[in-house]
């Protein structure tokens, strides 16, 4: 079984209706639900839901404190290579994107390590276009290889493997894996992948579950909000965890809702996600699945991310460069995104103190 069977099951379901019939009863009566299903789910995203934020976040509140305490995990993007075949709408590393296209070595790949490591974080996300020719899995094992020496936990982001390929990186030290659908919307999908590997829906959405048979710790999963409906997506993100969770209860199960930024030849025509849109996304997720970790990247700002830290977000990027070599090199790859938040790994320590919760630099050590 896949979870586009999931998906299947939805695809006459009235989503407009059945939001226009959710009454305040039953978003209190869904707030209030130890074990909440698909349709409290719904009632949590719904519009009318906007009006009971309040309530929603004291219960998140409550099952973040109960499941997790005060702490926030920190990490660090790496990015090795932004070479990519695909061409997508949204993406600066589309192939049609004449930018700085760079491809660190393993010496370079050692400084970049290094100069990370000695801001603190020993967490560390890779990160590669999607382009099997200059990022083969020759490549990241060897890259990977070179990095564990410096960092404990090591998640990869790149292109979507087979399971026998995911066991290789699994050998070769990585434990964790990131991988977004981008809209569960199949119609939106195919209109904004043009070309390339990543065109294949139904494969990059079984990608996270290659990744748990594979033996990966934790597995992260999202929507990029603002390609298509952002209440539809995060419904789809919020089940394809669940799916993952129930099928596989060894893997940590991620949510991340990151919001489109601007970016080299990127999209102009964005379903904009506001800043209380993304609040009550979180709080659904939190209530729906209070088992579930939260990860907030630096796509938002550091005012938001603040403030949205008890709301059940364990997980947060610091110190970030989406450039290739971005730590090191003066002529480094031209950027995925532009970041929101530019905070040190320092400056972020102190933002969560200063909110009262424990920063976590490491909580993971490799046997």
């Amino acid at each position: 079984m896949s979870f586009y069977n999931v998906i299947e099951r939805y695809r006459n379901f009235d989503f407009e209706s059945y939001f226009e019939h959710v009454t305040d009863d039953d978003i209190r009566r869904s707030i209030n639900e130890r074990n909440l299903n698909h349709e409290d789910l719904l009632n949590l995203l719904s519009p009318k839901a906007a009006n009971h934020l309040e309530e929603m976040a004291e219960k998140a509140v409550k099952l973040s404190l109960q499941y997790f305490g005060r702490t926030v995990l920190l990490y660090t993007p790496m990015y090795i290579s932004n070479y990519c075949v695909n061409k997508c709408k949204y993406c600066g590393y589309n192939i049609e994107n004449l930018i700085d296209r760079r491809k660190l070595n393993m010496e370079e790949i050692k400084n970049e390590a290094e100069a990370i490591a000695k801001e603190g974080c020993r967490h560390l996300i890779l990160l590669t276009g999607e382009s099997q020719q200059h990022s083969s899995l020759d490549y990241i094992v060897d890259a990977i290889n070179v990095i564990k020496e410096y960092f404990p936990s090591i998640t990869m982001e790149v292109w979507p493997m087979t399971v026998d390929q995911y066991k290789e990186v699994v050998k070769a030290g990585a434990d964790g894996l990131t991988i977004y659908q981008e809209t569960y919307d199949e119609e939106v999908y195919d209109e904004v992948h043009l070309a390339g590997p990543k065109k294949n829906y139904k494969y990059r959405l079984d990608g996270p579950e290659r990744g748990a048979m594979a033996g990966m710790k934790s597995i992260s999963i999202g929507a990029l909000l603002g390609l298509s409906d952002f209440r539809k997506d995060a419904f789809f993100t919020a089940l394809h965890g669940d799916y993952l969770r129930r099928k596989y209860p060894q893997c940590d199960i991620t949510y991340s809702p990151p919001r489109i930024r601007p970016c080299k030849g990127g999209l102009s025509e964005i379903k904009g996600v506001t800043d209380k849109q993304m609040v009550q996304i979180l709080l659904a997720y939190r209530l729906f699945a209070p088992q579930c970790g939260m990860n907030i990247s630096t796509r938002e700002n550091e005012y938001m991310r603040k403030h949205i830290i008890p709301f059940g977000v364990i997980k947060m990027s610091a110190g970030v460069s989406t450039e290739v070599g971005g730590h090191t090199l003066k002529n480094a790859g031209t950027a995925q995104f532009d970041i929101n938040d530019e905070s040190s790994v320092k400056e972020i320590i102190e933002m969560i103190k200063e909110v009262g919760y424990q920063p976590i630099l490491k909580d993971w050590e490799r046997i």
